[in-house]
C-alpha cells in the first residue's frame, strides 16, 4: 500500500488547556509492517517545512543519502501567542529561574510548563496520531532548536524512552543557570545511561557561548554512554544555523532507527 498525505488537525491539550496546530506529513510509500519512523518537530511554525522537505526528497534516493521515508510531524503554538507560550512549554518546573545578565528584562516572565507540554505530547498527540497513521513506536524522533533543544534534552533525562532519538540544535544549556549540566543522575535514575538513545547536538559557529555549551552537553551525555554526535555548522549563527544541519541531523535519525 502507497500513501501520501498532507493535512492539518488542531489539539487542545487538557493539561494547559492550549491550542496547538499540528501539521502532518505522511510519505509516499510502502508500509512496513511495523510502522513508519516518525519526526516530532518543535517550533513546527518554523522548522516543519525544512524537516518535511529533508524527509520528502532525501527518501527519494536514499541509497545514496541513507534517508528513509517518514512521517514528520509539526507542533505549532498559535502564532499571536507563540514568544510567550514556548518559554512556558519548553522549560522545566522551577520555584525560581536564574536568568544571566544579557537575558535580564528581556524574556517573557513565564516559564516552567514542560512537564504539562510533555504529557501533551505524550497522552494527547501521539495517541491521536497513532489512531489515524501507522506508526513505528520504536523510531521516533523528537527535533528541538534553541528552547526546542533545551526541552529535546530535558525529555532525554526525565522521560528517556519517549523516543529513540533526539535533536538538539543550538540547545538553551544557559537556562535557569545551566541547569542541564547539574541534572546527569537523572539520566541513570530514568534509565537514559547504557540506553539505545541517540542524540545529535549541533551549533553554528558564531554561536559563541553556545558552541562551548554544545560541547559541554555533549561530553556529559558520553560520559554516561549514550551514543551522541556533535556538528559545529561552519559560518553559521542562531538564526541561520537550522537550515544547513537539518539534512545531517536527518540522515543521524536514520542511521540510528534501529
Amino acid at each position: 500500500m502507497r500513501v501520501v498525505s498532507m493535512s492539518h488537525s488542531q489539539l487542545t491539550s487538557k493539561y494547559n488547556n492550549k491550542t496547538y496546530d499540528i501539521e502532518i506529513y505522511i510519505p509516499e510509500t510502502e508500509l512496513p509492517s511495523e510502522g513508519l519512523p516518525i519526526y516530532y518537530v518543535l517550533d513546527g511554525l518554523y522548522y516543519f517545512s525544512f524537516v518535511r522537505d529533508v524527509v520528502r526528497i532525501q527518501q527519494l534516493n536514499r541509497g545514496k543519502t541513507g534517508v528513509n521515508p517518514a512521517i514528520v510531524i509539526g507542533i505549532c503554538h498559535q502564532k499571536e501567542e507563540m514568544r510567550e507560550q514556548r518559554f512556558i512549554d519548553f522549560t522545566a518546573p522551577a520555584k525560581h529561574v536564574i536568568m544571566p545578565e544579557r537575558a535580564k528584562g528581556k524574556l517573557p516572565s513565564g516559564y516552567g510548563g514542560a512537564e504539562r507540554f510533555f504529557k501533551f505530547i505524550e497522552l494527547e498527540l501521539k495517541p491521536y496520531i497513532e489512531q489515524h497513521y501507522s506508526v513505528n513506536r520504536q523510531a521516533q524522533y523528537l527535533f528541538g532548536h534553541s528552547l526546542g533543544g533545551y526541552f529535546a534534552l530535558w525529555c532525554l533525562y526525565t522521560n528517556p524512552r519517549a523516543f529513540k532519538n533526539y535533536i538538539a540544535i543550538s540547545p538553551s544549556v544557559w537556562w535557569n543557570s545551566e541547569e542541564l549540566l547539574n541534572m546527569a543522575h537523572l539520566l541513570v535514575e530514568n534509565g537514559a545511561s547504557h540506553g539505545k538513545h541517540h542524540v545529535f547536538i549541533a551549533a553554528g559557529e558564531h554561536e559563541g557561548f553556545m558552541v562551548e555549551d554544545a560541547n559541554r552537553i555533549r561530553a556529559l551525555l558520553n560520559e554516561h554512554h549514550l551514543s551522541t554526535e556533535l556538528y559545529i555548522a561552519p559560518d553559521e549563527n542562531h538564526a541561520s544555523v537550522v537550515p544547513t544541519v537539518v539534512s545531517r541531523a536527518v540522515r543521524f535519525c536514520s542511521r540510528n532507527e534501529k
